[in-house]
């Protein structure tokens, strides 16, 4: 199926296919910017106006995900207006054991849980790198921030769903979230929960697990297209094997003695 083709087959059977790639582009972008940097009093306002996590666009209804959308709301509403400083830096610390000094032992990118070592920089890096590039697309600083960050991921899929021609992309998106995105966010998110100390970063954590897989389960749905199980993924990403090739010895090739 080529990508015009799944345009227009796309745009037919489901006529509102632009408005929830908008809609879906505007929750990612949101997701990233909150896993971002530590949440300062300006943007707690503004969730807390939103009534987020409840003004997402698409609408978890997994008894579990409303759970945890229920404790996120009842968790930002019950802040003061002012935030005061001493919760500020509750926050600050609590993001920073997450994402900055690994003190929560989650790290925020792929290679850490796809690699055999729990390595960073590895090769799941140079992957979503390289898709990057088919869009003219690159991070800043990959020291800093890498390719396969959390926040790297959610921003490409955000960007692909704010393009004019979206649905072209919805296969990409599908695929890419399959091979990188969910097969280490679960795994993540539940580890985050269990050992973060505020219930906003566990709740935003396991919100963005459920999330993306419930669009990842639309995604299925729109482009009639089963979801690959986990085997399928894992035979589908696994190194190819290089064989040794055994050499032969050549007389005066080497030296004897």
């Amino acid at each position: 199926m080529t990508a015009s083709s799944l345009s227009s087959e796309v745009l037919d059977a489901h006529p509102f296919i632009d408005e929830l790639c908008l809609a879906a582009a505007h929750d990612f972008t949101l997701l990233a910017t909150l896993h971002n940097k530590e949440l300062d009093a300006r943007t707690a306002a503004e969730i807390r106006a939103l009534q987020f996590p409840m003004s997402l666009g698409l609408h978890l209804k997994q008894d579990r995900a409303t759970e945890i959308q229920e404790m996120l709301l009842q968790d930002i509403q019950g802040w003061p207006r002012d935030l005061p400083e001493t919760l500020l830096q509750e926050l600050a610390a609590d993001y920073a054991s997450i994402y900055l000094n690994n003190y929560c032992s989650a790290s925020p990118q792929e290679s850490f849980w796809i690699d055999e070592d729990h390595l960073a920089w590895q090769e799941p890096m140079f992957q979503v790198r390289k898709l990057y590039q088919r869009f003219d697309l690159a991070v800043e600083n990959w020291r800093e921030r890498a390719d396969d960050h959390l926040v790297t991921q959610l921003q490409f899929i955000a960007y692909l769903l704010s393009l004019e021609n979206a649905p072209e992309h919805l296969e990409t998106i599908a695929t890419f979230l399959d091979e990188h995105l969910l097969r280490w966010l679960n795994s993540f998110a539940t580890r985050v929960a269990s050992r973060c100390e505020t219930p906003f970063y566990g709740g935003l954590a396991l919100l963005t697990d459920f999330y993306t897989e419930t669009f990842r389960d639309l995604l299925a749905a729109v482009l009639d297209q089963p979801r690959p199980t986990q085997e399928q993924i894992d035979a589908r990403m696994k190194p190819e094997r290089i064989e040794a090739v055994p050499v032969k010895f050549i007389p005066g090739a080497e030296a004897s003695w």
